[in-house]
């Protein structure tokens, strides 16, 4: 409640002093609601679970003069379908919040149906010439490359979430300096709701017609960390990495440290399609018995690798302006398994949009072959 209430009186003491400096206020809502059918079954002649979604996400901004804006940015969600019926803890892990601040509350909660509504972003953000601070729930974006980000030990997030293309944030405060137009120095600190800490420092420059980046710190209260990343290009392909260290605190001076490196290439096709690549390596895979761990458990940075060595490969065609293919998978040699997930994405009107998405998960997990498919039908209106 007090950091509640500390929040709170931030952002009123701000709107304030933005009030005092310039008397230009501006507002800006946007958002989209989209409803989304999934199909879960192992056999396609077995038994299938069904759920259903509509989703409502709201996106508030508000510019206080030139120097100040806030943010508020949540979304509403109501669940229906076997899930809920079946699962005794679908409602407690939906209410749930890793964050320092709690706000995350299901408005209903019954049998059949659960109304979620969580706030992901509220932050104030002041900028004073080469210098921007932000303060309050926010996204903190390190990573260089598409697809696993060992770099982004704030807001680490599972590839496989068709439904969230803004990712979680984390409750931080975060310092941004641009010495100059091709460099930047950022300085953050975000601590969970069990009062773990992570504490980092970035620098970020450009070199060779690469950006390149070194980063040190804390991570979750229990690692030392450190790493860098690049992203560039030769020739029409892009060429993009990192590289993160992961090792305990109390252990410091022995060898039991998780290292992540990971390499990525993508290209584009004069709009006929892109094609991306990435391999990833990890002393230290993360090790789980049950297929919601693989899915979308709440892994950190280093707990992105499932498998020694992991290869992802995709590539989109555009069959015409308004319809579009895709086909992506990964082979998790240690698993012995794969994913492999084909998608049709086609615009039926202005802010109209139609999706079918298929993910294949195939894999030995505690030494049983596992074949689940997850189908999702969604419409997506944006406003």
């Amino acid at each position: 409640m007090k950091l509640h209430i500390l929040l709170l009186i931030l952002f009123l003491f701000s709107l304030a002093a933005a009030n005092g400096q310039d008397k230009t206020v501006q507002a800006e809502l946007t958002g989209y609601i989209n409803n989304m059918q999934t199909f879960i079954f192992e056999e396609p002649e077995g038994d299938w679970v069904t759920d259903n979604l509509i989703h409502n996400r709201l996106n508030l901004r508000l510019y206080a003069g030139s120097k100040l804006s806030f943010a508020l940015e949540f979304r509403n969600r109501f669940f229906t379908g076997d899930m809920v019926s079946m699962d005794p803890t679908y409602a407690e892990r939906l209410a749930s919040d890793k964050g320092l601040l709690d706000l995350s509350t299901n408005i209903f909660s019954e049998n059949s149906f659960i109304l979620n509504s969580r706030i992901d972003r509220l932050w104030a953000d002041l900028s004073l010439g080469p210098v921007q601070i932000r303060a309050g729930r926010q996204r903190i974006n390190w990573g260089q490359t598409l697809i696993w980000n060992p770099n982004d030990i704030f807001n680490a997030y599972s590839y496989f979430d068709v439904d969230y293309p803004e990712r979680p944030g984390s409750d931080a405060i975060r310092m941004q300096v641009y010495p100059d137009y091709s460099s930047s120095i950022e300085l953050a600190a975000a601590m969970d709701g069990d009062e773990n800490l992570t504490f980092a420092g970035l620098y970020r420059f450009n070199k060779w017609t690469y950006d390149i980046q070194f980063l040190a710190g804390i991570a979750e209260g229990e690692d030392i960390v450190f790493g860098t990343g690049w992203s560039g290009a030769f020739g029409s392909t892009s060429f993009r990495g990192e590289i993160s260290w992961f090792h305990p605190v109390e252990n410091f001076r022995d060898t039991t440290g998780t290292g992540l490196f990971t390499v990525g290439l993508d290209r584009g096709f004069s709009g006929k399609g892109m094609m991306q690549m990435q391999l990833m390596y990890c002393n230290k895979p993360f090790s789980f018995d049950a297929f919601d761990d693989f899915y979308s458990g709440n892994l950190s940075a280093k707990d992105l690798a499932f498998s020694e060595f992991s290869l992802f490969g995709s590539v989109s065609y555009p069959v015409s302006p308004l319809f579009n293919l895709s086909f992506s998978a990964i082979w998790y040699p240690d698993l012995k398994g794969f994913y492999a997930g084909p998608s049709v994405e086609i615009s039926l009107a202005e802010n109209l949009d139609f999706s079918f998405i298929w993910q294949h998960f195939n894999a030995e997990l505690s030494n049983d072959r596992t074949r689940i498919n997850l189908c999702f039908l969604r419409m997506k209106y944006s406003f």
